[in-house]
């Protein structure tokens, strides 16, 4: 299980970032990377590390398994368990390349704070604010539950910290500036991660 999980990530991973990023510059003539380096120790700055870290080890920690350098936790690893977490995982892969899809031309890995894009609120973004993160955190958990192990658990740990202070500190902040009004009442009616989780009742946090 731990090689499939480690075949699926890394299939995940090329799929969602090379292949996206080549098919978006075909299209649009534009990358969509938008690299930024903030000030180390600042917010956004852990945001950046923890989710290269979520990356890295979501490579690594199967593989270890996979080598047997690491076993699985005992009390985590059951057969139906795992092949729950494939299809978690699967799922979660699948709709990280709808939610880009879904993005259209707006589509960007990191923030230029002086771009402008369309707020996307249609399809799945009528539904949750962040289906990309929310597919990614998914993808990371089935493939947690597939190969459970004390290097992978806190690479899940990393995952979804990096993402909840990209999409706090980084993310949101910039649509709001750009967008206003028209952002506001989108954060009001729409999850953050999950429908109707996560709602502003003011403006962004």
């Amino acid at each position: 299980m731990a090689w499939l999980a480690f075949a699926l990530y890394l299939t995940g991973v090329l799929t969602a970032f090379g292949l996206r990023t080549w098919l978006h510059r075909r299209r649009t003539g534009d990358t969509g990377h938008r690299p930024t380096r903030p000030p180390a120790g600042t917010a956004a700055w852990w945001a950046q590390i923890l989710m290269a870290a979520g990356l890295v080890g979501g490579l690594a920690a199967p593989l270890l398994d996979a080598v047997g350098v690491i076993d699985p936790i005992p009390a985590l690893t059951h057969t139906g368990t795992q092949l729950t977490g494939l299809i978690i995982a699967a799922a979660g892969f699948l709709g990280v390349l709808a939610a880009q899809q879904a993005m259209g031309a707006s589509w960007r890995i990191g923030v230029d704070a002086a771009e402008r894009t369309t707020l996307v609120t249609g399809g799945i973004f009528g539904l949750v604010r962040n289906p990309v993160f929310t597919a990614m955190i998914t993808a990371t958990a089935g493939v947690t539950a597939m190969t459970p192990t004390w290097a992978q658990l806190p690479v899940l740990a990393a995952v979804i910290a990096g993402i909840e202070l990209q999409v706090r500190v980084v993310e949101e902040p910039y649509l709001q500036a750009m967008h206003g009004a028209a952002c506001t009442e989108y954060h009001r009616r729409t999850g953050r991660f999950l429908p109707r989780f996560g709602r502003a009742t003011t403006h962004p946090a």
